[in-house]
């Protein structure tokens, strides 16, 4: 058999606790209302952080759920990507580390990469071209927590695009020359005239967080140019997000057209519903995460456990994740579902 690499596990945590639209138009004063939340946003409910719900935590919880479910021997990973995000439970402790220490993974070695709600599928062509090139490395662990949302100041207009941030872990297993679930190609665009347009305006060494702005400092995920974002976003967000699905289609040696699932991660119902009009998806082929809002990263990992249990992805599908992060980043990975052909 020709060396590939599949997926092998996956893994996901979700906290315990919600907030649900109706919290989410009272969190903004009645600007808007639930109808407008659940309909115009795509919300019925978000899951949030409980006390325990760290970031690091929060990707551990979801690489034991994957440990737990597949049968895993800790002691069998050879490398571990941390997708977390950067807002964690210590500033500069290295996440993919604590989870290789907690999970009993003594073989591996680990290391946190980012690309914002991109960082999962850059992860997983990362661990791919590894895996590939190493003879050592043989099975990977990508995981992951997020919560964004903390930041989030729901009296701040400017963000309601952000409204869905939500809470929880994921975690996938590759490994070398499985036999099924093939990773194929991947495509990533990154454009940097974003790379400013939005972020968390205090507690780094522009504005460090004092007394006087501790405050403010806590809700400040903000844009910081909403009109030139939103005039470069209408040109090039739509094209982009169909670019790197069909280059990843066509890297694989296929077209939208033998797309059998979409795992794609939480916007606006509308946006949603035009991506899957574009690509000549019945919504079948799809979940929109309106229960769950938007975990960042975490959302394809989610979808497609989602998928699964519903049996919406079948042996032969091809499956495409796709997402795209602020910075701006889009990014798509194609997925043959089943047997690997020899």
């Amino acid at each position: 058999m020709r060396n590939h690499v599949g997926i092998a596990g996956l893994g996901i945590y979700i906290p315990e606790t919600f907030m649900t639209a109706k919290e989410i138009s009272e969190a903004t004063g009645g600007t808007w209302s639930e109808e407008a939340v659940r309909e115009k946003l795509g919300i019925n409910k978000k899951p949030i952080p409980g006390p325990n719900d760290g970031t690091q935590e929060m990707g551990y919880r979801a690489a034991k759920n994957l440990i737990k479910d597949y049968n895993v021997d800790p002691l069998s990973i050879d490398m571990i990507i941390c997708i977390g995000e950067e807002w964690k439970e210590y500033p500069l402790t290295t996440s993919a580390i604590y989870i290789q220490e907690k999970i009993g993974a003594y073989n591996a070695f680990a290391f946190d990469i980012q690309q914002r709600c991109c960082t999962n599928i850059m992860a997983m062509k990362v661990a791919k071209d590894m895996m590939l090139t190493n003879d050592d490395i043989n099975s990977v662990l990508i995981c992951g927590g997020y919560r964004n949302g903390d930041f989030i100041d729901y009296k701040n207009p400017r963000v309601s695009f952000m409204y869905n941030l939500a809470a929880g872990g994921g975690a996938i297993l590759l490994k070398k020359n499985y036999g099924k679930n093939e990773l194929l190609e991947t495509s990533i665009i990154t454009d940097g005239s974003f790379a400013r347009d939005v972020g968390v305006r205090y507690g780094g060494t522009v504005n460090p967080v004092t007394e006087e702005n501790v405050q403010i400092a806590q809700k400040s995920l903000d844009v910081f140019d909403v009109d030139g974002m939103k005039s470069r976003l209408n040109e090039k967000s739509t094209p982009n997000f169909l670019k790197v699905i069909r280059d990843s289609l066509e890297k694989s040696g296929y077209s939208q057209e033998d797309i059998g699932y979409l795992a794609i991660l939480h916007f606006k119902y509308s946006a949603h519903k035009f991506m899957l009009e574009q690509l000549r998806l019945d919504k079948s082929k799809s979940i929109y995460l309106r229960d769950y809002g938007h975990v960042g990263q975490i959302d394809q990992i989610l979808s497609l456990k989602l998928a699964l249990e519903k049996e919406k992805i079948k042996d032969g599908d091809i499956v495409v994740t796709v997402g795209a992060g602020i910075g701006y980043a889009w990014a798509a990975n194609t997925i043959k579902w089943g047997k690997v052909e020899k």
